[in-house]
């Protein structure tokens, strides 16, 4: 069973943060830049629950799992997608409560901390940006443009490996994220998992965390003590 919240604080050596449904609450762009990509693509479009599940995972991934659609298929949607996320649903984002005041606390801990997010840089630094929220992170990681480097544990590891390069002790990282990939990526590099519960995900998306914070207060408990 993972922790709810414990007094005992563990002396993290690096932090990771994902994106989407942990910082931002991003869903309405993302899910208003699906609908319009399935209308271009002549395609019927999901209903708003089940284009809430694409929010979080790989979008590739998601359109091979979700939308079923072929490889090239899902390179054309990705294509159309991005084509409109990048001028419109990128700033259709709204911050979550107490979060920019937590990134605040770890730049000033000086402990080093990374986004580690399944969305490619480009938007990621565009949304940080637009939120003055880009100062507070030592290294900004996320997919690379080509969607290669996607998969949550390769931005984890890639993460890492930034880390290091700035001189970070990588001994003891923490992740903190909302969805199972964030648990399941991180766990294959040994990095245990906070999941946050104003996120996109589910109750059976908590296994495996190391525990489940509902508020920004409870994550810097656990973060910083």
């Amino acid at each position: 069973m993972p922790l709810r919240l414990t007094t005992v604080t563990m002396k993290w050596t690096c932090i990771l943060f994902d994106l989407d449904g942990t910082i931002l609450d991003s869903a309405p762009g993302i899910t208003e830049t699906l609908a319009w990509t399935f209308a271009q693509l002549g395609r019927p479009i999901p209903t708003p629950a089940e284009l809430l599940a694409y929010v979080g995972p790989p979008i590739l991934d998601s359109f091979r799992d979700l939308a079923f659609m072929s490889p090239a298929e899902s390179a054309q949607a990705l294509e159309v997608y991005r084509s409109r996320y990048l001028q419109h649903g990128v700033f259709d984002s709204a911050v979550y409560p107490g979060i920019p005041e937590l990134l605040k606390r770890i730049a000033v801990s000086g402990i080093p901390l990374s986004l580690a997010t399944s969305k490619p840089e480009l938007p990621a630094i565009t949304m940080l940006n637009h939120f003055d929220l880009t100062r507070y992170f030592d290294v900004i990681t996320g997919a690379s443009a080509d969607e290669v480097r996607s998969r949550k544990a390769d931005v984890v590891e890639e993460a890492l490996a930034r880390l290091r390069h700035i001189g970070a002790n990588v001994t003891n990282p923490v992740m903190v994220g909302d969805r199972k990939h964030d648990v399941q990526g991180a766990a294959e590099h040994g990095v245990p998992t906070i999941l946050v519960k104003w996120g996109y995900g589910s109750k059976v998306e908590e296994v495996g965390t190391f525990a489940v914070v509902k508020t920004a207060e409870q994550l810097g408990t656990l973060l910083l003590g």
